[in-house]
């Protein structure tokens, strides 16, 4: 028992970090709300504007309570990932890696699935926007599909966070002003509404219209996760410790950074730094989850008010064309071209965002589970391969970077565009990214809680709301996942 207790102090005192950068202050804090903007517009893509619209098709606002409650749970979630990232200056999936039990058997269950999520999600996104652009464009949806995961796969592969943010916010606000502007135009009496707000259920859901829609509200299960990796790619505590940066910090955030000589994890002016910094994140996060909100209930009113009175379903290869009707019903011939405007806009943005995070959850997970294998400097086969592929290509493929790289070009860049060939109805594309979402995010949930309750300083561990809304989150979407399971196996839609 000693031995084990001792293991423990030494592998507590090497995840947390040594150092806290000094916290912004008054309006110094607005600086920091990229990585909510960045989180926002990868998010609110498919949720919003493929799937929001279809479920307003068929129940109007019947579910407006459960869209407030996932935007609720989705609050607590991505701001927990990134409270890990703060005080140790690592990835929660770091975190992750240090349960006991097989070796790297956390990471292996959530880095199988969603190296098939990641495929299928950026194949059906640019699927989507390769309808729009067809629509008024003389040409192939495929083929556009086929040329926008080119070319936003050698956007990400530069690594460049602060350019991939700026234009991510840019995209953001463009989208949130077309979609809510139109809302207002048409926006119903305030009591359709607020019928919504009574939690009910429809009578015969049907699982394939809403389950999808709620995998993908705001973020799938590797999008929570992805709100630490860019609070801490922007410099949040002090960002990454040293060697597992991708790429230097911002400059605002060499500035705020603040060496301490206290024992890590300890002293007064450690976590006062640290619990600052969790309110600045709490900004970001807030941010990222309203604006998204406001987003998704635009296009739920559209949906509602122009898509269910005319029974009109936006599915098949011709969704981006039943879409249209959001828009050219308020603006007319225009409205065609805002509305196919903000589908690439979204979408476009959710590839870059999507393309990005997934990338570096990959590169991460791979780094954590070959670490043992470079210290002991027996390859094994996943080392093994990436030291064969340096040979090929010349990269050096143990550097963070490069294996991001790998995984953009591949798992979401080539194998995307394979799928985008093969498959031409995205919403059955995007439909099955969304069920595996919300398969996949109970575990995510209930391991971060975990690990933020045992492996974080006492003082700086969640409080007990926050612990109980964690665990809340976990069990809703592990019933939405016994739901599905149980519908596909009885032989349900």
């Amino acid at each position: 028992m000693h031995h084990v207790r001792a293991r423990m102090v030494v592998l507590n005192r090497l995840l947390y970090r040594g150092e806290v950068a000094v916290p912004p202050e008054g309006r110094q804090k607005l600086r920091w709300y990229g990585p909510g903007l960045m989180w926002m517009l990868s998010a609110v893509g498919t949720g919003s504007i493929l799937f929001t619209p279809r479920v307003a098709s068929v129940y109007q606002y019947e579910l407006f309570w459960l869209l407030l409650l996932v935007v609720f749970f989705m609050w607590v979630m991505i701001r927990e990932m990134a409270r890990f990232s703060i005080v140790t200056g690592r990835t929660v999936l770091e975190g992750i890696h240090t349960l006991g039990g097989p070796r790297g058997w956390a990471v292996w269950l959530i880095f199988v699935p969603q190296l098939l999520a990641a495929a299928v999600g950026i194949a059906g996104l640019s699927a989507v926007v390769g309808s729009s652009v067809q629509s008024f464009l003389p040409g192939s949806a495929t083929l556009f599909g086929i040329v926008l995961v080119v070319l936003c796969s050698g956007f990400v592969a530069s690594g460049r966070y602060m350019l991939i943010e700026r234009f991510s916010r840019v995209m953001a606000l463009l989208l949130m002003a077309m979609a809510v502007v139109s809302a207002v135009v048409i926006f119903p009496a305030p009591q359709a509404v607020l019928s919504g707000l009574s939690p009910t259920i429809p009578e015969d859901p049907d699982l394939y219209v809403i389950l999808p829609w709620v995998g993908t509200i705001l973020a799938g299960s590797m999008g929570i996760v992805w709100f630490g990796y860019w609070t801490a790619m922007r410099g949040f505590g002090g960002g990454l410790l040293s060697r597992d940066r991708e790429e230097p910090l911002p400059e605002d955030a060499r500035e705020a950074e603040h060496k301490t000589e206290l024992e890590p994890g300890t002293g007064e002016e450690y976590i006062a730094r640290a619990r600052a910094w969790i309110r600045v994140v709490t900004g970001a996060a807030t941010l990222g989850v309203v604006g998204g909100l406001v987003v998704i209930f635009a296009f739920m009113v559209l949906g509602a008010e122009l898509l269910a009175p005319k029974g009109i379903l936006p599915e098949g290869s011709d969704v981006a064309v039943d879409l249209t009707r959001l828009f050219s019903e308020v603006w007319g011939t225009a409205g065609k071209y805002l509305l196919l405007g903000s589908i690439m806009i979204a979408l476009g943005g959710s590839v870059l965002a999507n393309q990005d995070g997934w990338g570096r959850s990959f590169a991460d997970m791979t780094i954590i589970l070959t670490r043992h294998k470079r210290d002991a400097e027996r390859p094994g086969v996943m080392l093994g391969a990436l030291d064969a592929l340096q040979k090929i290509t010349g990269w050096q493929m143990r550097e963070r970077r490069n294996v991001k790289r790998l995984f953009v070009a591949t798992v979401t860049g080539l194998i995307p565009i394979i799928i985008i060939a093969l498959f031409s109805d995205p919403v059955k594309v995007m439909s099955a990214s969304g069920i595996i979402a919300a398969a996949h995010t109970p575990f995510i949930a209930f391991i971060a809680l975990y690990v933020n309750r045992t492996r974080l300083p006492v003082a700086l561990r969640p409080g007990w709301f926050i612990t109980l809304s964690m665990a809340l989150a976990g069990l809703f979407y592990l019933g939405f996942a016994c739901v599905y399971l149980w519908d596909y196996f009885a032989g349900g839609s």
